[in-house]
């Protein structure tokens, strides 16, 4: 910690759980956080003292990146105060779950779990103090994480501490059982709290209206490539129909893991090879979720950045055996032979686990410690489309229905965390807009509608997927405007992780908004900023018309652009590049500008604005695209 930057250190302080369990920054271990209300506003000070006293970071990128989440640590402690509403805080600052993984000896994550063990009746004490303005629906939607809490109490525990702990326990579940009674009806945060917090934690500036109307238009465009896939099964009927068959064809309870473990395998083994990303090492256990864990039906957690080289954990969570059995049975469509596959990819390989590999390898701390919810979704989301596109199990049709299956319910988390928190939705509303636009059903897609409640960002997964155009695939692609079939090598041997979006994402650092590294606050340009064409500079012009150019697939201007620049002469008139497409020769004019010894922008500005102009209509929908520059 003495090397670390004061400024570091103190978003560190008000993220501890995400920190040690994701960072893998363990000097935390066997520590909790203080979420009193008077230990918020002592982080929140220490945030501000170290914001005066800290100085700018050396690194462009780590400046911005940094300064996002100490402006999202404000957001959400400060300006909305969450610690008081959502227990979801609290419940993470509990969690003994994070003690799992082999990350050090098995006695030195006992002796931290016995020191985190011990700290529950201050952890309690606070959270009550805290908890003043629960939610009656938060509430009932986190009561049974919270209960689960006391499974991480082994039975090797020490019996004092143990049984200060339970007591404990005991105290907080009556507190979040009164929330559920008597607790406010209406968990809305309202419109200008939800866009204040998704904006704050991406660097961007959010309107919600707008994002809603793109969920609606992914959720016609995924319908769409599902109907496409299905007709390939059963042309005869109508797509959800097939769909809904298809994913009553499922393990059992007992087999759930076990089948997890096999796509697990097949989706390592894919990624592999099929080089999609960078990085194939590490190891990857398939288990079942700790009880603390079960609101998710499944997740990852991956071996952090900060600890030594061991296993990841992808959890499954089965139905709760003693549920009734038709729940029971909804629940499992979940990880049905035909949605299983999608998930693994997800949280797996290429999605999650692969990721998790490349943020080992990022060069800082801000950029192995602090991580995008949005980005890492979003890669993962896409990995799900780029499979499809790359052939996946034989590019069997099921594989397909399958992505867009679980495209559809996150698309959907998206309008449903809008509509909760903004336009008077219930979740009774939002479990039934779940079983409208989705295949799922009863229980699941009540969980499902609760997790708005508790988790109003779980949007994140694909807010704003529309603006990518045709093929869509996820928030984060929205800086990256391409379509899935772009993969690492595909696109240029010389220039890989540059231009392929799969390894450009995966690079050593992308953990973040690419915006932050393009503008330097943290924050894209929109065209309300950019109105005036002539105060860009020009390397600003060069990327924006490049990324118009591709967003449209304007081959013929990326051909004339090639032509003009001094290096690019040659390698168009190349035979090997003659049926270049946008994609392609977005490479090539990167390869040429680097080969040249001078920035030939200035030169080729009139070039640029002459191109801008003529299209300035199309710039606005670029306002958010901020992917690989040329």
């Amino acid at each position: 910690m003495a090397d670390t930057h004061p400024r570091l250190r103190a978003v560190w302080d008000l993220s501890v759980a995400d920190v040690r369990e994701y960072a893998g920054r363990h000097e935390y271990d066997g520590r909790i956080q203080d979420l009193s209300p008077a230990g918020v506003r002592d982080g929140l000070r220490g945030l501000a003292d170290a914001a005066s006293a800290g100085g700018r970071l050396d690194d462009e990128h780590d400046e911005a990146h940094l300064a996002i989440f100490e402006r999202a640590a404000q957001v959400r402690f400060g300006e909305l105060q969450l610690h008081r509403s959502n227990p979801y805080f609290h419940i993470g600052n509990m969690d003994l779950a994070c003690y799992d993984r082999e990350y050090a000896p098995q006695e030195d994550r006992d002796r931290a779990r016995t020191a985190h063990l011990a700290a529950w009746p201050d952890a309690v004490d606070a959270a009550i103090a805290a908890l003043d303005a629960v939610p009656a629906p938060v509430a009932q939607a986190l009561t049974g994480a919270a209960r689960g809490l006391a499974a991480g109490i082994g039975d090797d525990a020490d019996p004092e501490v143990s049984a200060a702990a339970r007591g404990a326990h005991a105290r907080l579940i009556s507190h979040l059982a009164r929330a559920a009674a008597d607790g406010s009806p209406g968990a809305a945060l309202g419109g200008k709290a939800l866009s204040a917090l998704m904006g704050s934690a991406e660097g961007i500036e959010v309107d919600l209206a707008r994002l809603a109307e793109r969920a609606d238009a992914e959720r016609d465009r995924l319908s769409e490539r599902l109907a496409e896939s299905c007709a390939q099964v059963d042309p005869g009927r109508p797509a959800i129909q097939v769909a809904r068959d298809l994913v009553r064809r499922h393990p059992d309870a007992d087999g759930v893991i076990e089948a997890a473990r096999v796509w697990t395998q097949r989706a390592i083994d894919f990624t592999r090879e099929t080089a999609l990303v960078p990085y194939n090492d590490g190891e990857c256990l398939v288990l079942l979720a700790p009880e603390s864990r079960r609101w998710a039906m499944a997740m990852m957690s991956t071996a952090a950045p900060g600890e030594p080289e061991g296993p990841s954990r992808y959890y499954i969570t089965p139905p709760d055996p003693a549920w009734p059995e038709q729940e029971a049975q909804e629940w499992l469509e979940v990880f049905s032979d035909t949605t299983l596959p999608g998930i693994t990819v997800h949280e797996v390989a290429p999605g999650h686990f692969s990721h998790g590999r490349a943020i080992r390898r990022a060069p800082t701390d801000v950029r192995r410690t602090l991580h995008s919810e949005a980005f890492v979704e979003g890669w993962a989301h896409y990995a799900e489309e780029l499979c499809v596109e790359e052939g996946f199990c034989g590019g069997a049709p099921t594989f397909a229905i399958g992505v867009w299956l679980e495209a559809l319910v996150r698309v959907t988390r998206l309008a449903c965390a809008i509509g909760v928190h903004t336009a008077g939705m219930s979740v009774e509303d939002a479990a039934r807009r779940f079983e409208a636009d989705t295949h799922i059903a009863g229980q699941a897609a009540l969980a499902e509608a609760a997790r708005a409640t508790f988790d109003p960002t779980y949007g994140r997964y694909t807010w704003g997927a529309a603006g990518t155009g045709a093929r869509g695939v996820g928030i984060w692609l929205l800086a990256v405007p391409l379509p899935p079939r772009v993969a690492c090598s595909r696109l240029s041997a010389a220039r890989p992780a540059r231009y392929g979006p799969a390894t450009w994402l995966m690079r050593p650092g992308a953990t973040a908004t690419p915006e932050h590294a393009r503008t330097g606050a943290g924050r894209v340009q929109g065209m309300s900023e950019t109105d005036d064409l002539d105060a860009l500079p020009s390397r600003e012009l060069h990327d924006l018309a490049v990324r118009r150019a591709l967003h449209h697939l304007d081959v013929a201007f990326l051909w004339d652009l090639l032509r003009a620049l001094p290096a690019g002469e040659a390698i168009a008139g190349h035979p090997d590049h003659a049926g270049a497409d946008a994609l392609h020769l977005s490479a090539l004019i990167g390869d040429a500008i680097d080969a040249d010894d001078t920035d030939v922008a200035d030169a080729l500005r009139p070039f640029y604005l002459d191109y801008l102009r003529k299209h300035r209509g199309d710039l606005a929908g670029l306002e958010h695209h901020a992917g690989p520059q040329s």
